[in-house]
């Protein structure tokens, strides 16, 4: 399974976490301060970080930054515990990187659910079609999860792998935000819309020269252009 670490500073939690993703068959890292998680992020690589966002040296968000600015760690997926579940601190987390956020008091069945959705996105299907993709300015290596815009490699999360990958494959075809939160974060999630938005305006300040392949339309969602011309039309 993967490796799983938990920063998070109610010894509680922290030890029901421990005890429920070893019962999944994970392997289970924990922390109780950033400071110590970033550490471990740092020096064990695991597949996917458990990060509360109220901790008692350094904010979860800084950890987060902090995470996502490292080259080592910076394709490590963040998935935010919290008791913050105000909509701009949920915009803040994703703007930051975050690949999901779990509002406490959560059950642990929906927390397990969310870990394999998330997780899922960082594998590779395996005989997937058209493996490397060519489209005007952009190439795109699914089984390597790796991106370029005019040659120069772009670092995306796994999400925003995802969501390019999925508007791509649906190109010229409009995708509604529910749609997208269906299939991009792989549950019926409790998180609004404005993820969807917010990820893609991420997304499209990312792609830089490819951004206006992804189109926003206006009262229903977003759709990738069918040829890098229309994008230049």
């Amino acid at each position: 399974m993967a490796k799983i670490l938990i920063v998070e500073d109610e010894q509680d939690l922290r030890r029901v976490l421990e005890y429920n993703l070893r019962q999944a068959g994970h392997e289970v890292l924990a922390a109780g301060l950033g400071n110590e998680g970033l550490r471990l992020a740092r020096e064990q690589r695991p597949d996917l970080v458990l990060l509360d966002l109220m901790l008692p040296d350094l904010s979860g968000t800084e950890v987060c930054k902090q995470l996502k600015e490292g080259s080592g760690t910076r394709a490590i997926p963040v998935l935010m515990v919290t008791a913050r579940g105000e909509e701009i601190d949920r915009v803040v987390g994703f703007e930051l990187g975050a690949d999901d956020y779990v509002v406490k008091p959560f059950s642990v069945r929906e927390l397990l659910l969310r870990i394999q959705a998330v997780l899922r996105r960082r594998t590779p299907e395996p005989d997937q079609p058209d493996a490397l993709v060519e489209f005007g300015r952009l190439r795109i290596d699914r089984g390597a999860h790796r991106v370029w815009v005019d040659g120069q490699e772009i670092d995306l999360t796994a999400l925003e792998f995802k969501l390019l990958v999925t508007l791509y494959d649906r190109r010229n075809r409009v995708q509604t935000r529910s749609a997208l939160l269906d299939d991009v974060w792989g549950i019926q999630a409790d998180i609004t819309t404005r993820t969807v938005d917010t990820h893609v305006k991420r997304l499209r300040e990312k792609l830089v020269g490819a951004r206006d392949y992804v189109e926003t339309v206006r009262g229903v969602g977003y759709r990738f252009v069918a040829s890098p011309d229309e994008a230049m039309s």
